[in-house]
């Protein structure tokens, strides 16, 4: 829940790195959190709602560690529009997420571990 939570205090911080483990819990929680949230939304219509407004809240949040978490391999936070080309896209940013990040400080930064 730390790594939750630390992500929600660095709300808008686009600079620096991110930990693989920072990031993939994150991404873990997020899950979890919208699972539940739309599970609930089937029996009560006021949970979807809910769902809705936590993902936006979250929006912010998600950017800035996904950008981070390119910082730590040494690439651009732009990196992550490469979602955005149709099937190939979201596997190549899985695999750059998953990626190992520098040991040595970067041009982003020094490193999180």
């Amino acid at each position: 829940m730390n790594w939750y939570m630390d992500v929600l205090k660095k709300y808008a911080v686009f600079d620096g790195r991110s930990r693989r483990q920072e990031f993939w819990m994150f991404f873990l929680f997020n899950f979890i959190i919208n699972l539940i949230l739309t599970f609930l939304g089937r029996f009560f219509g006021f949970f979807l709602f809910i769902s809705v407004l936590y993902s936006l809240a979250i929006l912010v949040p998600g950017i800035a560690v996904a950008i981070r978490r390119m910082h730590d391999i040494g690439k651009s936070g732009i990196w992550i529009l490469i979602v955005l080309i149709p099937c190939v896209g979201w596997i190549w940013y899985l695999v750059l997420a998953a990626t190992e990040g520098e040991p040595s400080a970067n041009a982003y930064g020094p490193s999180p571990k």
